[in-house]
């Protein structure tokens, strides 16, 4: 399951990055060529991208660091800082300069040429794009087995799959309204059409990456493993006849991996050698059913 996922998550940055290096380039010269603010408020949207899933990618590189004397569970949480950083960049550098250029145009507004080069691009770029959202939904439906979207996107802990989704659908909003907008500067000979275009952008941008803070902000700090996996550990511990309570679950999710802490009542009957070795047998069964579990602690009391 976690190997499915990790690849899963590698294939949705590749598509993403291809798309948004080739996009980029491309946006770039038709800004250059245009003088469209709305462009080239699109050309840097893009290039941004293109470098956060470079540090999305580092960031899964990383979280698989085996543990250390420092970090005795690994560097699994470096994922949700690197996510986290995405979501800053793509505040700042595509959100804010979205606005910033758009406000400089409707200030200082100058006439656009050659405006049909713009829009091939951006027809171009919206099929790319679409290619990349749809690989990148096509690789969340294998994550997500079944369960409906809406209830994976609340409970996921794969930041790396939730940004990734989230530049996908700005980047697809951002082209659209661009296109708009630039058609209607076109149309009407107004280029102020244009300079709203870009802070319109730059909107939709400053939501997606609030969003994806939002989401991040709780795998920083340490949040419980995914609702299927606690489901689970449940099941597991409800269908030993010799538990006979369990007093206290804490699950913390780490990266991929899982850390389990469990304070359970064992049959008294059983001796401690007994009690071990069924200790032992437990954390093997769970950890063959939910193999992202990488830790467990099983601790016998009589209360909690």
């Amino acid at each position: 399951m976690a190997g499915s996922s990790h690849d899963s998550t590698v294939r949705a940055i590749l598509y993403a990055f291809i798309a948004n290096f080739g996009i980029a380039i491309a946006k770039t010269w038709a800004a250059f060529v245009t003088g469209s603010g709305s462009m080239l408020a699109e050309a840097i949207h893009s290039y941004a991208d293109t470098g956060n899933q470079v540090l999305l990618y580092l960031g899964l590189k990383q979280s698989q660091r085996p543990p250390d004397r420092d970090h005795p569970l690994g560097y699994g949480k470096l994922s949700y800082f690197w996510s986290f950083i995405v979501a800053i960049l793509l505040f700042t550098m595509g959100g804010l300069f979205s606005i910033y250029e758009g406000y400089h145009k409707l200030t200082h507004p100058e006439p656009l040429s050659q405006v049909w080069i713009a829009i091939i691009v951006l027809v171009a770029a919206i099929l790319l794009e679409g290619g990349s959202l749809f690989g990148c939904i096509r690789e969340i439906a294998k994550v997500r087995a079944g369960r409906p979207f809406g209830e994976w996107l609340k409970n996921t802990r794969n930041s790396e799959l939730v940004v990734v989704l989230g530049e996908d659908i700005g980047a697809q909003l951002g082209l659209i309204l661009a296109l708009c907008f630039l058609i209607l500067a076109w149309v009407t000979g107004d280029p102020v059409y244009d300079a709203i275009g870009s802070m319109c952008i730059g909107v939709v941008l400053l939501v997606i990456s609030a969003f994806i803070a939002w989401r991040v902000r709780s795998l920083l700090v340490g949040r419980s493993a995914d609702p299927e996996v606690q489901a689970a550990i449940d099941r597991i511990m409800a269908n030993d006849p010799d538990i006979l309570g369990v007093f206290n679950t804490i699950t913390i999710q780490f990266g991929p991996d899982t850390m389990l802490a469990v304070k359970l009542l064992i049959d008294p009957r059983l001796s401690i050698g007994e009690a071990i070795a069924h200790i032992n047998d437990l954390e093997r069964n769970l950890k063959a059913e939910i193999p992202k579990l990488k830790w467990c602690f099983v601790e016998p009391d009589v209360a909690d």
